[in-house]
């Protein structure tokens, strides 16, 4: 992550439509410039009111198949990989409208948001950015998952996962995130599931927009889509953009090392809720 002195929102506004990957419903989605301090918001167009959401840890209502926000009864699922463009891009601020209750899967990764910022253009705001500095460690360890985050000059994520499986296997990558890094080695990297996994979450009505478009899946012993693999670690790079997206929730940009071994949404969340009882382990600073 690029440390700015200012906040940043976008040029313009820009529009994509595409389909829940869990819903299996068509969406239309407008990404729309904010003011300074007004962070990220999720706009129902759908419903009365147009109620909104703000993308904070706190809005956070399920995390067991994507990270989903939910206020006075209504929810926006599916959020992280938005989340991990707006936070790998260094935009503060921006208004995300919606006519559905799921964000579209797109191609499964935040290349396609990606674009679509770059394509809209970003400005500095004339208003200070602010960051939480992390000064001690911080840990959370259970069952074999862990997440810690570290004292570091920049933002810095280390991933690891480990699959009893011949395609996957043990990965671990570690990147410096910039706008720059965060656009070649991170947004495209898609997400993954299993064919047996995603046969039995589409029997309970799940998944239901999955599909080889959208998704790299696995079965017993390859890759079933016909174009491969992006990158030959994209398993853990995808893991990494899930968590950039997770750890944006905290609501301001990090100057840490997060170091994650087999986590996941859940357990990014947990670790968020122990981030936030450690005041002692961290400032809140501009960067001069």
């Amino acid at each position: 992550m690029a440390c700015y002195l200012n906040q940043r929102t976008i040029a313009t506004s820009v529009c994509c439509s595409g389909i829940g990957v869990h819903s299996g419903k068509q969406v239309n989605l407008t990404i729309k410039p904010a003011p300074a301090n007004y962070g990220i918001k999720f706009i129902r167009t759908d419903l009365p009111d147009r109620p909104s959401i703000p993308a904070r840890f706190s809005m956070v209502v399920d995390t067991s198949l994507a990270t989903v926000i939910g206020h006075n009864g209504f929810i926006v699922s599916t959020i992280e990989h938005l989340m991990a463009t707006f936070a790998g891009l260094s935009i503060d601020n921006a208004i995300v409208e919606l006519d559905s209750y799921e964000m579209p899967i797109m191609d499964g990764s935040a290349a396609p948001f990606t674009r679509m910022i770059r394509d809209a253009g970003i400005i500095d705001q004339n208003s200070p950015r602010y960051y939480f500095v992390v000064t001690e460690s911080i840990e959370l360890n259970k069952d074999g998952k862990s997440v810690g985050v570290y004292p570091s000059s920049d933002f810095k994520i280390t991933c690891t996962i480990d699959f009893d499986h011949p395609v996957i296997k043990k990965q671990t990558f570690s990147v410096s995130i910039s706008d720059e890094i965060f656009e070649k080695e991170i947004a495209g990297a898609r997400t993954f599931g299993f064919l047996h996994e995603i046969e039995y979450l589409k029997q309970y009505g799940f998944a239901k927009g999955g599909s080889l478009e959208n998704a790299l899946v696995i079965d017993k012993n390859s890759i079933l889509n016909d174009d491969g693999l992006r990158f030959p670690d994209e398993f853990v790079r995808h893991k990494i953009l899930d968590s950039i997206g997770d750890f944006s929730l905290l609501g301001l940009p990090v100057i840490g090392h997060f170091k994650l071994n087999k986590s996941g949404h859940a357990f990014n969340h947990a670790f968020i809720e122990t981030f936030f009882l450690k005041k002692e382990s961290w400032d809140t600073r501009t960067i001069s």
